[in-house]
């Protein structure tokens, strides 16, 4: 591990140096492996992790090139972590949403354009119309957010928000709240988000988006408050 480890860090260094830029073809396998000083098993096995990571691209036949290093890249894997986490720890990502998420939306209300918001409308009936349905709410509710998410035209802030907004979340929420004959209150939030991008309204933007992701850790609590109760049936 500490040969990969070394190896790791030496491609790296050559990628953030620019000697590898975006879209770089590595030397073969035996010419890298002198040029660091390396392994070639070293190497094989550095190469294995950054392709995990989105880092470099193996295309058999051809060679091993740098990725374009996007952000949308970069932090796809941040999403499947966030799958995988303990509900204590799923309320730890809702905080940091609520950190991130109502800046997010109000840096949207003033860059959206005119056929995003007309295409949040048509989102936002779309809700209203799948008010019982979660699955359906789901959807509708995950492309509401990447829509104004986007709108910022900000891609690491959208790959973040993207990957912390996990699917996982969104129906344990939308559950709780169907059960709860709630989900008229959460699409009256949505409603109030879109008219405040609407009117281009920065601060209340802000606001309404604040106050929709504490009603959804709020009904995050309650849902896991009670799926942890013992079953006394």
């Amino acid at each position: 591990m500490a040969l990969t480890d070394e190896a790791i860090a030496k491609i790296r260094s050559l990628i953030q140096s620019g000697e590898l830029p975006p879209g770089a073809r590595l030397p073969p396998e035996p010419q890298l492996a002198a040029q660091m000083g390396l392994s070639r098993s070293g190497v094989r096995e550095a190469v294995k992790v950054l392709e995990s990571a989105r880092v470099l691209d193996v295309r058999r036949g051809d060679g091993t090139y740098v990725t374009s290093l996007a952000p949308r890249l970069l932090l796809e894997g941040l999403g499947v972590a966030v799958e995988l986490l303990r509900d204590d720890t799923l309320l730890e990502v809702m905080e940091v949403r609520r950190l991130l998420e109502p800046m997010a939306t109000g840096l949207a209300a003033v860059r959206m354009r005119e056929e995003d918001l007309d295409a949040l409308g048509k989102i936002l009936e779309d809700m209203r119309a799948a008010r019982d349905d979660a699955e359906l709410l789901i959807r509708y509710d995950t492309a509401f957010h990447r829509t104004v998410i986007a709108a910022t035209g900000n891609e690491t802030l959208t790959s973040l928000l993207e990957g912390l907004s996990s699917r996982t979340i969104r129906a344990r929420v939308w559950r709780g709240l169907i059960e709860g004959n709630a989900s008229h209150l959460t699409l009256a939030e949505h409603e109030a988000i879109y008219n405040a991008l609407c009117a281009r309204d920065q601060l209340l933007a802000q606001s309404t988006a604040l106050l929709h992701v504490n009603t959804s850790e709020v009904w995050l609590r309650t849902v896991l408050a009670h799926s942890s109760e013992p079953d006394n049936g």
